[in-house]
């Protein structure tokens, strides 16, 4: 896998990393360091920061930016990020964030998630999966207050292209113990030169073993909207029901210009339900999950504030 793309693109392009992290003590705080392009060729990077009561968006000049294409390492400004961990120091825009953690290994899945999907010529966004949950170790104090997030659980993703769909739903969560477990959905409208498709793809981690769920391996989306989705693929089921929502508000990228508002609730409370066949191979709760929905039309809650 190839971790940075945008050193060598022309024309719109935007590249992120989404770093979200959970304490045991039910706090979350999101990163995501971002490089992007518009079509006029203006090149900068940015770093969104969600938390539980705010979000925030900073913006900085290509030469603060610095990534490396064999491996995930990224710096922003003072801030670095990597597989091993992460260090910020941000003073700015109203935000202090600052700290270090440690990352434990990575829980990659086996394969490229997009599978065939990343051949397609009208595909505006390509996701990766690089960590589906690995341990945290250390702190990080924002505006004043200190997050502990030793003994917690990380998740890495990547996204890149010129475009966040029109339409979509995305889910994540990870849960610990001897019945934990991992869980990453995504659900979008893709166009294409004649027509376009809605397709999915997920990945579900359960007592050590990978389940792949997608449109290319024949999944069928029997439902979407904003309150879940409903996956079927041969034997196998996912239910994605939202219980509880609060977003906040993030930038998304249209043309490679970040000028998009978009919400996630990155402590939303969903249940998920997996079956095999008759068999409920689990059912979990969890308050702590990253929700997003878009229908693509403009309005209080849905894309724009």
């Amino acid at each position: 896998m190839r971790f940075f793309h945008g050193g060598k693109q022309r024309g719109p392009y935007f590249e992120g990393w989404y770093l979200k992290h959970q304490s045991g003590e039910g706090k979350s705080l999101a990163l995501i360091p971002a490089f992007h392009a518009d079509p006029g060729g203006r090149r900068r990077a940015s770093l969104q920061v969600l938390a539980e009561n705010g979000s925030w968006w900073l913006e900085y000049p290509e030469a603060a930016f610095q990534a490396e294409e064999r491996r995930f390492q990224v710096r922003l400004g003072e801030s670095w990020f990597s597989s091993r961990g992460m260090k910020v120091d941000v003073r700015q825009d109203g935000l202090t964030l600052q700290g270090e953690l440690g990352y434990g290994p990575f829980t990659p899945v086996r394969k490229d998630i997009m599978g065939p999907f990343r051949l397609f010529a009208g595909m505006q966004c390509a996701h990766g999966i690089l960590s589906m949950g690995h341990s945290l170790e250390g702190s990080l104090v924002l505006n004043g207050e200190r997050l502990d997030f030793t003994g917690g659980t990380g998740y890495v993703e990547t996204d890149r292209g010129r475009s966040f769909p029109s339409a979509y739903l995305w889910t994540q969560c990870a849960w610990p113990g001897p019945e934990g477990g991992s869980l990453m959905l995504a659900v979008a409208g893709v166009p294409l030169p004649l027509g376009s498709f809605t397709g999915c793809i997920c990945a579900v981690i359960h007592r050590g073993r990978e389940y792949r769920l997608a449109t290319y391996r024949g999944a069928r989306i029997e439902a979407w909207s904003p309150s879940g989705a409903v996956i079927r693929q041969g034997r196998y089921r996912l239910d994605v029901e939202l219980l509880e929502e609060g977003g906040q508000s993030l930038r998304a990228p249209v043309e490679g210009s970040m000028e998009r508002t978009i919400h996630e609730s990155l402590r939303a409370k969903v249940r998920y339900r997996f079956w095999r066949g008759e068999t409920l191979l689990f059912q979990h709760v969890d308050p702590g999950a990253s929700f997003e929905y878009s229908d693509g039309v403009e309005g209080p809650g849905r894309d724009q504030p």
